[in-house]
């Protein structure tokens, strides 16, 4: 069979998509088991191969992809159609390939690398005893084949389960970006949702993936020269708002800190029953609105009021209010009473939990 004339793409199968894996596999761009499946884990070792060969990255498998393939993998063809007997002490690309797995299936917990340590045949007795296999440590055909076995399961489900699934088993050659940009989301939403500091990543790793419905804030890494109130007014929200939302006692920020943005939330039209008693201005001051804006939304011509009557209340978003930037030595009473409201109407406008200010602080203030 000419290979070179034989175009793969996903969705293909038989042998000539087993032999694309092995040589993939040899050069380190595929690490599941050889299935003969042109899955989403061969398409992108296919990309990954084309990509640091300065191929275009199709993903297709044409004759320059089949070429090149041949002529960096035909001395070593011949050593992937059975695995090798692993044991304490070999070193061998085998063993990077073994921990791979282990680590997959969370019997390895220590580095990928290429030495069968006393960490990793550990590892491989828990996996046998877990197995009914004979707990030897050393790695054979059979244990191969159930290692094996098992973690092609696992990867159907984690590495092809695009929308199913939400972890994801690091591969070599991935970075943040790629995986984020893979699953339709941030590296920012990846580092938090694992508790990762850095954006190193090691082959084995199993990170999981956030799903889009848990992507409901919006995050932001600090700068240099961020400060508090640059970053509320470009996300048009208040320095209060992301101090109490990321529990922040100052307004000192770190290089590279990351901070949840509080979200614009839709709010929802409030209706109103009137009470006796009730006046139009007691019913603004309650709902942190004016008594010009009920009017408005409410058609009425005076501030008479009947029981029963049932009003709409605007949304603090639709109230009359103007933005004010606190200045140094401003204090919550002088502001409302250069402004003709009250220190609780601002308070209850700006979700304020107490009269500290600080120096370029955005306040919403109401406005008759």
């Amino acid at each position: 069979m000419n290979l070179n004339d034989k175009i793969l793409q996903l969705g293909d199968t038989g042998d000539s998509v087993k032999i694309l894996q092995k040589k993939l596999k040899i050069l380190g761009y595929y690490h599941p088991i050889v299935t003969g499946s042109f899955g989403l884990s061969t398409l992108e070792g296919v990309k990954a191969f084309q990509k640091e060969n300065h191929l275009e990255e199709t993903g297709i498998v044409n004759e320059q992809t089949w070429n090149l393939l041949f002529s960096e993998t035909q001395p070593a063809i011949a050593q992937i159609s059975i695995f090798p007997t692993l044991q304490l002490g070999t070193v061998s690309s085998f063993v990077e390939d073994l921990k791979i797995k282990l680590k997959a299936l969370l019997y390895y917990t220590g580095p990928i690398d290429t030495t069968f340590d006393l960490e990793t045949e550990n590892a491989v007795k828990r996996f046998q005893y877990n197995n009914d296999l004979t707990a030897t440590g050393v790695v054979n055909q059979e244990t191969w084949e159930r290692l094996n076995s098992l973690y092609k399961n696992l990867d159907a489900c984690v590495i092809e389960g695009i929308g199913e699934s939400d972890t994801y088993i690091v591969q070599r050659g991935d970075t943040l970006y790629g995986i984020a940009r893979k699953y339709n989301t941030t590296v920012d939403a990846i580092k938090r949702l694992n508790q990762l500091t850095s954006d190193t990543l090691s082959v084995g790793q199993i990170l999981k993936i956030p799903k889009e419905e848990e992507e409901e804030e919006i995050i932001y890494v600090v700068q240099r020269g961020d400060t508090l109130y640059g970053i509320a007014r470009e996300y048009n929200t208040t320095v209060d708002a992301i101090k109490r939302l990321n529990q922040l006692t100052s307004d000192t920020l770190s290089v590279g800190q990351i901070l949840q943005i509080p979200k614009e939330e839709e709010e929802e039209e409030i209706t109103y029953i009137v009470q006796r008693g009730d006046t139009l201005y007691g019913i603004a001051k309650k709902y942190n609105t004016t008594v010009a804006a009920i009017q408005r939304l409410n058609k009425l011509v005076s501030n008479t009021l009947r029981i029963g009557q049932i009003l709409q209340i605007p949304s603090p978003s639709n109230s009359t209010f103007i933005s004010y930037i606190v200045n140094r030595g401003d204090t919550l009473y002088g502001i409302a009473r250069e402004y003709n409201t009250t220190v609780d109407a601002i308070q209850r406008l700006n979700q304020l939990t107490s009269n500290t200010l600080s120096v370029g602080q955005i306040l919403k203030i109401p406005v008759s």
